[in-house]
């Protein structure tokens, strides 16, 4: 029966030294390792993550899996059951030596039904709620202190595109003769963003002798979960442009983002988040296999 220790750290400037620690005083006997690239992101399900994913391949009935402490694995309730469903599922034990839920045992299941215990769900939904609270406080400290910062001149964050609404502004003037320096300045934004927009229009780029009519930008409702797996993948610039310019629409607990693309970005947005179907031995997580199928009905009515 293997011990299988799983680790992960949320950016690439941080380290795995304090779950060493504690994973070191544990005196787990034969670890098998698995650990997440560094800037892995907790908004990511963990049945999505390459190494949990792995771990799971790699385990057998009868091992236990070890983390320092709950949040190194999951972020709220759902990911926290979802993963004791497939664990207890793979007759794998789960072993947290830090925290809140080091006490627990997360895997107690009701001797003649098999589910989960009421008095642990319970537990596990209070204790995950909280560290939720935590984190939501922690975000809006850091949004006034940016906030701030603003007030005093200061600004963080990436460098700003051209706007899908200026794009043919953009596009326009550069064909009138503006320079791309001049757009910058006019835009507010850097030289390269300009370069961007214009692409395909300027001296050096290849053209087929009959180009087609430029796609216009369409608007499309993202579902949220769609979006967060979208923020964590490797996106093309026009791709991570849309996203970052998408406007949050608040829906009860959740939320949609307003995409405004070309569709042809729209489909590779919908084809990058095909893995939330699940397929190749990871199971689908429920909500996020309908998110992304409403996504898919949404950009399917764009005329191809």
């Amino acid at each position: 029966m293997a011990n299988l220790v799983y680790k992960r750290v949320s950016t690439d400037q941080q380290s795995t030294a304090r779950q060493n620690l504690v994973l070191d005083e544990a005196s787990i006997e034969d670890p098998v390792v698995f650990e997440e690239d560094p800037g892995t992101s907790s908004r990511l399900h963990p049945l999505q993550r390459p190494k949990f994913r792995e771990l799971l391949t790699y385990a057998r009935p009868g091992d236990t899996v070890h983390i320092s402490e709950m949040f190194r694995l999951v972020r709220g309730t759902g990911h926290i059951l979802d993963v004791l469903d497939v664990l207890h599922r793979e007759q794998v034990a789960l072993r947290i030596h830090d925290g809140a839920f080091s006490a627990m045992d997360l895997t107690a299941r009701h001797p003649r039904t098999g589910e989960l215990l009421s008095t642990v769900k319970f537990m596990v939904q209070t204790l995950a709620a909280a560290g939720e609270l935590q984190r939501d406080l922690q975000r809006e400290l850091t949004y006034d202190g940016l906030r701030a910062a603003e007030a005093k001149g200061s600004k963080g964050g990436r460098r700003p595109a051209v706007a899908t609404t200026k794009t043919g502004d953009v596009r326009t003037a550069y064909l009138e003769g503006r320079s791309i320096a001049a757009l910058s300045r006019d835009h507010g934004v850097s030289r390269g963003a300009i370069r961007t927009a214009v692409a395909d229009l300027l001296p050096d780029h290849t053209t087929t002798e009959e180009a087609a009519a430029p796609e216009l930008p369409v608007t499309l409702d993202m579902p949220g979960k769609v979006a967060n797996f979208l923020r964590t993948t490797e996106l093309e610039l026009a791709e991570r442009v849309a996203l970052d310019q998408g406007v949050t629409v608040r829906r009860g607990q959740g939320y949609t983002l307003r995409v405004s693309a070309v569709p042809a970005v729209h489909r590779q947005l919908l084809a990058r988040c095909q893995p939330l179907d699940g397929g190749q031995g990871v199971p689908a997580v429920p909500a996020q296999r309908k998110a992304r199928r409403e996504y898919e009905n949404r950009v399917g009515t764009l005329t191809l």
